[in-house]
């Protein structure tokens, strides 16, 4: 996804890019019309001082002297003159070679200056033409001066080059001009990011901060809603203690009553009783821990360190299966944390290292692997016990269901464990394990993912 940043960066930038472009087509269009009017000027000038050198009698045409520009005396230089009657070349420039220059010829009323482009002995040229009668009845004298027109385009092609770099230049220095106010504008988005990762990490309650009052208002906001926040959950929390509370009180005064009943020789009461009491219990556990799940999912500043948990696990479950030799490996880096509550992680976790080593035969492994997501990791248990069919891996995470009923439990572990992953956006998926026993990969969100992973 691209940043705000990026976008309004790419924004000002295209924008530039246009802008440039505009104008350098405006600029250039403008210095064509202005050096197009400026040459033909020069032509006019050259013109009216051909008129005036020229002298034309019933012999001919001289002139008083050449030209004062020299290009008309070098050959196919490009610049030429030539003073024409009837067809004729009367005189020509010392530069002009080949045919007659040939030019639409004007109505005897128009003695203005009339201008032509017509093909030359070099290329395509420009010429401006006066005719001039010494008579009504005789044949105009026409006096023609023509430039070819490369040399007009060199200057405009010299322009467009020195433009496009001045023009590029600017706009280079436009866009870095832009991204600097922009990153100046969103600074304080980036310290508003800062502070929201404080209270998410819980080292602080509320965001802290001089902030623009742009942004103020907003930091004002949030603060009112995370100190609502943290009112809701303790309340909720409360309320899950009172409800667990009232329920664990009745289920111990109905078990005490099953087993009064067992000494009085009723056993089949008795345990009718105590079944149901174990699997009432097993139901309250569960959804007291489904319901503060919930209110914690959200909570800023919710966080657990996933080597903690799983050293406090493997070290419990060790001493507790020191005496099968089971080998219990943490191969969980120090530095990873997930966005759960500690001691859901800590549920979740030991749920399954448990099961793990309830049906290992020798060796359980705890790893981290590369998650699909970036914002996601993965924790995986894997064992080299008997494992489960492939048909299994849906069974057991039903509520109560248990694929072995040799092994003790209630049958909850599994769907609790999987019912908290789902709660903060995570999941738990079983398969075959490289170990030859089962694998869990339990899937949570990610707070940093600056870690080493194993595959």
């Amino acid at each position: 996804m691209k940043t705000l940043k990026g976008r309004l960066i790419s924004a000002a930038a295209v924008w530039i890019v246009i802008g440039m472009i505009a104008a350098g087509i405006l600029l250039s269009s403008i210095f064509r019309t202005h050096v197009t009017a400026q040459f033909y000027d020069e032509l006019y000038v050259h013109l009216d001082e051909l008129q005036r050198l020229a002298e034309v009698d019933a012999s001919g045409v001289r002139l008083q002297r050449q030209l004062s520009d020299p290009r008309y005396d070098v050959p196919r230089s490009g610049y030429y003159w030539e003073i024409q009657r009837q067809g004729n070349a009367l005189v020509r420039s010392a530069s002009l070679q080949g045919p007659l220059l040939k030019t639409p010829t004007d109505r005897a009323e128009d003695v203005g200056i009339h201008r032509h482009q017509i093909e030359g002995p070099t290329g395509r040229l420009l010429v401006v033409e006066r005719a001039h009668w010494t008579s009504p009845s005789d044949a105009p004298v026409r006096y023609l001066i023509g430039t070819d027109e490369r040399h007009l385009d060199d200057v405009f092609h010299s322009f467009d080059r020195t433009l496009l770099q001045a023009l590029g230049a600017l706009a280079l220095l436009l866009v870095a001009a832009s991204a600097f106010l922009i990153s100046l504008a969103l600074r304080p988005l980036n310290e508003l990011k800062g502070a929201l990762a404080e209270v998410r990490a819980g080292n602080k309650s509320r965001m802290e901060g001089n902030f623009p009052s742009e942004v103020q208002p907003l930091v004002d906001e949030l603060n009112a809603l995370f100190s609502s926040t943290t009112d809701l959950i303790q309340r909720a929390r409360a309320q899950a203690g009172n409800i667990a509370h009232g329920l664990k009180t009745s289920l111990a005064v109905l078990t005490d009553e099953a087993h009064r009943l067992r000494s009085q020789g009723r056993d089949k009461a008795a345990d009718l009783i105590l079944a149901q009491c174990s699997r009432m219990q097993s139901h309250v556990d569960y959804q007291i821990a489904r319901a503060r799940a919930v209110a914690l999912r959200d909570a800023p500043g919710t966080l657990a360190y996933v080597s903690k948990a799983a050293g406090d696990i493997v070290s419990a479950l060790r001493r507790l299966h020191a005496a099968r030799g089971l080998q219990i490996s943490n191969d969980m880096p120090d530095d990873v944390m997930v966005s759960t509550d500690a001691q859901d992680l800590n549920e979740m976790l030991a749920n399954l290292v448990d099961n793990a080593c309830k049906h290992a035969t020798s060796k359980v492994r705890l790893s981290l692997v590369n998650a699909n997501r970036a914002d996601m990791i993965v924790l995986r248990v894997d064992d080299d016990g008997p494992g489960l069919p492939p048909e299994a891996f849906d069974v057991v995470f039903r509520i109560g269901e248990r694929w072995d009923s040799q092994k003790p439990g209630s049958g909850l572990g599994l769907t609790i464990v999987r019912d908290l992953a789902r709660l903060y956006g995570g999941d738990v998926r079983l398969d075959r394990s490289d170990l030859g026993g089962l694998r869990a990969d339990l899937t949570l969100p990610a707070v940093v993912h600056n870690f080493r992973t194993k595959n």
